[in-house]
């Protein structure tokens, strides 16, 4: 599980480059498939006394134009 904290230290290290600011955002599933991230939202939970009161919820959809094989891991 990845909190909202460890999420910003990630994205802002990615965002230092011009490259990455640019860089397309996609979610690997654990079966290798590719999916574009269409949106991203913050999420107030119901429950009370629950451990977390928020969440972020990341809507993926289908790989619009195909990206070819990674190269490498920077």
């Amino acid at each position: 599980m990845v909190s909202g904290k460890q999420l910003r230290q990630v994205l802002d290290k990615f965002m230092q480059s011009p490259l990455s600011q640019n860089a397309r955002v996609q979610v690997c599933l654990p079966n290798g498939e590719f999916y574009d991230v269409s949106a991203i939202q913050l999420m107030e939970n119901k429950l009370l006394g629950v451990r977390e009161t928020h969440r972020l919820i990341i809507t993926i959809e289908d790989e619009k134009a195909h990206m070819g094989q990674v190269l490498k891991k920077l």
